[in-house]
């Protein structure tokens, strides 16, 4: 079955000969962009804030974390102190939040065959934040607190947005046995609105807990430190492993069921444990983060314009794009009106409105 799978999904062709696809590969040059891309966010975005360093010396400061590396960076023991302590968990995290968005957006496109699901779009971000504002106005576990919650939050978050994920794939189909994008993007909308009526309603419940919740609703790393990120890097591993060991099966879904189980693959057994594995990332993301919506459709459909359209290619570069996008996004948050910040949520937002559009024109095709 592997073998099936690396050649790609088997078509007629006009001769009646069966043709097989060879999907293209990542390309190195590729690969190598994403890494640089990532690289140059972290120099970057730790370099930037109300206090500019030179990221020559920053750079210097970061390779000297490198066992066995011992440079002279010309920072000040303060200055080290900003690098080591305020800023890169921060960008560390914005890395490994990005990441989980792009992948999980890139995954759910796969397993719905629908250029617009996006775990915003889908409802996925909406049943997380809901579960995770009952953790946080009904006080389960250490007070309330993000960061003394360690396993409460994203375990909430997980069953939420594997609820909201459920809802919206069983809505989009109430019309019948096809899921056309159209179905499942409305239904995406109508599952979002729900919960968050449920989510106000807990809110106007519990008004003291109104500042907490709303600040982490509108997306925000201001407060990131490394347990944030030890909070979230088990959950970046396990989902980039199985949604990544798993990207060719997408390549075969998107040809149909009978073409992928005449290959030997299971598609609604796969199914499953994409959507398992992208809406743990979600849940992942939105504990640590909050809603931060637009990642999912803005980096794969980059990819997929500029790298290719094989999932072999779009999910591992929309890894490493998307944590890239949100670390830099990041910097523009808390430099654009600096000394205020502007909530990382807001500048997705404003980016992802004016492309979504465009995606939207270009998928006009398939919205039937």
């Amino acid at each position: 079955m592997h073998q099936a799978l690396a050649r790609g999904p088997s078509l007629p062709s006009g001769g009646g000969k069966v043709v097989t696809s060879r999907p293209a590969g990542l390309q190195k040059r590729w690969l190598a962009a994403g890494v640089f891309a990532v690289l140059v966010a972290l120099v970057v975005g730790v370099s930037l804030g109300p206090v500019n360093l030179p990221p020559g010396s920053v750079a210097i400061e970061l390779l000297n974390l490198l066992p066995g590396v011992r440079l002279e960076s010309g920072l000040t023991e303060r200055e080290i102190a900003i690098v080591t302590e305020l800023r890169l968990p921060r960008v560390v995290l914005g890395l490994l939040v990005g990441g989980l968005l792009a992948l999980a957006g890139g995954a759910y496109q796969g397993v719905f065959r629908n250029p617009l699901a996006d775990p915003y779009l889908l409802g996925v971000a909406a049943g997380a934040g809901l579960a995770v504002t009952v953790v946080l106005t009904l006080g389960v576990g250490a007070g309330g607190a993000l960061s003394g919650l360690p396993v409460t939050i994203p375990l909430a978050a997980f069953v939420g947005s594997l609820g909201a994920v459920a809802m919206t794939y069983l809505l989009g189909a109430a019309g019948g046995r096809s899921r056309s994008p159209a179905a499942l993007i409305l239904a995406g909308v109508a599952v979002s609105a729900f919960l968050s009526a449920g989510q106000t309603y807990l809110l106007q419940r519990h008004a003291e807990s109104i500042q907490q919740v709303y600040s982490w609703l509108l997306g925000r790393l201001a407060t990131a430190g490394w347990q944030d990120v030890r909070l979230v890097l088990p959950y970046f591993l396990l989902t980039s492993l199985i949604i990544l060991l798993h990207r060719r099966e997408l390549d075969v879904l998107s040809v149909g069921d009978d073409e992928a189980t005449s290959l030997g693959l299971h598609p609604q057994r796969s199914r499953y444990l994409l959507v398992a594995a992208a809406s743990l990332g979600t849940a992942a993301a939105v504990s640590a983060s909050g809603l931060i919506g637009f990642v999912g459709i803005i980096v794969p459909h980059t990819v997929r314009m500029l790298a290719g359209a094989s999932y072999r290619v779009i999910l591992p570069l929309s890894l490493l794009f998307g944590g890239a996008f949100l670390a830099l996004t990041d910097v523009v948050a808390r430099t654009a009106a600096a000394p205020q910040e502007i909530p990382i949520g807001v500048v997705t937002a404003l980016l992802g409105g004016p492309f979504f559009v465009v995606v939207l024109r270009s998928a006009r095709r398939v919205l039937t």
